[in-house]
């Protein structure tokens, strides 16, 4: 049982701050990754759209596709329209043989609006959390049987956030439904990412590592400032930052005692004149290679 180390291009561009990034490519920032020695690349905006022509641009760096966003919006559609929404998304991936693909309800989220604070994010009860996942589960039923497993992204700004939420998504979902573990997310969500991982590991189907500076943290919370505000003022950054708040190596220790055998993905949005993306980028893929080894988390070659 072996990970597999992927890489979201977010670092060089940020389809959400494009302003931090412009000077950057998605080619430069393919190159890099493959350079550094990341086996997977999650799909961003700038790719190409065709599946073959995808493909061939993979092949070209010597990556796979890893996974990648999809902005979904169960919560105002049926299932008929959601499907037909993700349809062109999911067989793409399948066909590409992606692990999953990343699916975040965006229809009430505040992820993207550098004007509201993040504690205005939309806080719903259990029961309407609960209904959301069942409704969800067959959406992720579907997507599976298509070649696609579904993977939820629990998101700041979102309806799905902290710990409760994920409780709730969880409790109202079948198994068809799996968790994308996101360590910046549940920490910056004041959740203990150690918790959530002992709670649901055995929903976990992918994993994406990312560290918080707690004071950029703190600073958000005592301002009262948005999600992307944050983003801009470098409150994520990479595993072995010294920066960083995040224990990856205690992380990395249960991924090792649950046998998980999946795609390990760095993405950590920072303004590449502070953090220079390759530069940062090796950063995390050394540390991971390094806490793997000690945990004995073997990662394929």
């Amino acid at each position: 049982m072996a990970v597999k180390l992927g890489i979201s291009l977010i670092a060089w561009q940020n389809d959400d701050l494009p302003e931090l990034t412009a000077a950057f490519t998605t080619e430069g920032a393919m190159e890099d990754a493959g350079r550094i020695g990341y086996q997977g690349v999650e799909r961003g905006r700038r790719m190409p759209a065709d599946t073959e022509g995808l493909r061939a641009y993979l092949d070209r760096y010597g990556v796979v596709l890893c996974g990648g966003w999809c902005s979904g919006n169960l919560m105002v559609n049926d299932l008929a329209t959601e499907q037909d929404a993700i349809r062109q998304q999911v067989e793409q991936f399948a066909a590409l043989n992606a692990p999953c693909i990343v699916y975040a309800e965006c229809s009430n989220t505040i992820q993207g609006d550098i004007h509201r604070p993040v504690n205005q994010r939309p806080k719903l009860s259990r029961d309407e959390v609960m209904g959301y996942g069942a409704k969800l589960s067959e959406l992720a039923k579907w997507s599976a049987d298509q070649g696609c497993v579904l993977s939820y992204h629990h998101h700041m700004g979102a309806m799905v956030q902290d710990a409760e939420d994920i409780d709730w998504l969880m409790e109202g979902s079948t198994e068809d439904l799996t968790l994308l573990y996101d360590t910046g997310h549940l920490h910056f969500a004041g959740a203990d990412p150690l918790a959530v991982l002992d709670k649901w590991g055995h929903r976990v189907h992918h994993v994406h590592f990312k560290d918080v500076r707690q004071p950029v943290l703190d600073w958000v919370r005592a301002e009262d400032r948005s999600f992307l505000d944050g983003v801009a003022a470098g409150v994520y950054s990479v595993p072995g930052d010294p920066e960083g708040c995040i224990d990856f190596q205690a992380i990395t220790d249960r991924l090792k005692a649950m046998d998980y055998d999946g795609w390990i993905v760095v993405e950590a949005e920072q303004d590449p004149a502070k953090a220079p993306p390759f530069e940062y980028s090796k950063m995390g893929y050394d540390h991971i290679r390094t806490i793997a080894a000690a945990s004995g988390l073997e990662i394929a070659p």
